[in-house]
């Protein structure tokens, strides 16, 4: 597979106001692509918290972009909530293959991003395959798709807002575990 186009991330990013964003989270850092247009978004004073659960690859994020505004993390996005000092992003940026996950991991991901989220904030989500639409309409009220020709494979974009409540507060199987993702 070939690298996210940056036509891809850009119109990901432009489904948010990241401007005007105090606290930004990026899921899955890769190395640096999306992190690199996120921070060329973000205000003077906001922070971004990149999670790279690669430790190689979260080495070269932090080398490529020594930027005040960056905090890499090495650790899963499931640990999204224990690294971010009890704020909550307005926006969450991922690229994760939420349907390679391991079994339970992307649901997990999914409802802690859904939990932890600002009121009011948005997930952008950029994926392959438009299998992850029901978890994100089973997780949120409001979610836009676009689709973007301008990458190899097209891309899917999702822009999810309004967190639902949780049935009763246990992370929800689903991702990873069957066709259905």
């Amino acid at each position: 597979m070939l690298p996210t186009s940056r036509r891809a991330v850009e119109s990901m990013l432009a489904m948010a106001e990241l401007g005007q964003a105090e606290l930004v989270a990026e899921l899955g850092a890769g190395t640096g692509s999306h992190t690199r247009a996120i921070l060329s978004q973000l205000g003077a004073r906001a922070r971004l918290v990149a999670f790279e659960i690669d430790p190689a690859m979260a080495a070269t994020v932090r080398e490529r972009l020594p930027d005040p505004r960056l905090e890499v993390v090495t650790a899963s996005a499931e640990e999204l909530e224990h690294h971010l000092d009890g704020q909550r992003p307005q926006v969450v940026v991922s690229a994760l293959p939420f349907t390679s996950l391991p079994a339970g991991a992307g649901t997990a991901i999914l409802d802690r991003t859904a939990r932890t989220l600002a009121p009011g904030g948005v997930l952008l989500v950029l994926q392959y395959s438009p299998l992850i639409t029901s978890e994100l309409t089973r997780r949120f009220g409001w979610v836009r798709r676009k689709m973007c020709l301008r990458n190899v494979p097209p891309a899917f974009l999702f822009a999810c807002r309004d967190p639902r409540p949780a049935d009763d507060g246990q992370d929800a199987p689903g991702l990873a575990s069957g066709p259905s993702s």
